[in-house]
């Protein structure tokens, strides 16, 4: 049987993160209730940066989460699609640029039998 790998969000967990650390959860509400709050960038451009983040973060909770916000400030699903491209093809830039690093190290290493 296989079992999932994330709880379903509940109120009861969510009550539980509350109460273990009352002062910190505050705080961190607060910070993202102004992060997220209308600025230089307006607040469903922050949504769908965050969707695209959720993206290269894996974060299913995220992912839901934000899509659902970026979609009440107004992103259309075609704006939340090219959110996903952009963090896919950041998230495929960052493989291909750090494949520098396999390449100097395999350089620093030398030629070995196999080649």
């Amino acid at each position: 049987m296989e079992e999932n790998m994330f709880p379903q969000a509940s109120k009861d967990l969510a009550q539980k993160r509350r109460d273990l650390a009352p002062e910190i959860y505050g705080a961190f509400r607060s910070f993202g209730q102004r992060v997220f709050a209308d600025g230089a960038l307006p607040s469903k451009t922050k949504e769908l940066i965050a969707v695209a983040v959720a993206h290269v973060t894996q974060c299913p909770y995220c992912i839901r989460g934000h899509t659902e916000e970026a979609r009440k400030q107004g992103a259309t699903e075609q704006e939340v699609m090219e959110a996903i491209w952009v963090a896919a093809e950041m998230r495929a830039g960052a493989a291909y640029a750090h494949a520098s690093l396999a390449i100097d190290t395999m350089n620093r290493l030398g030629a070995k039998t196999g080649d």
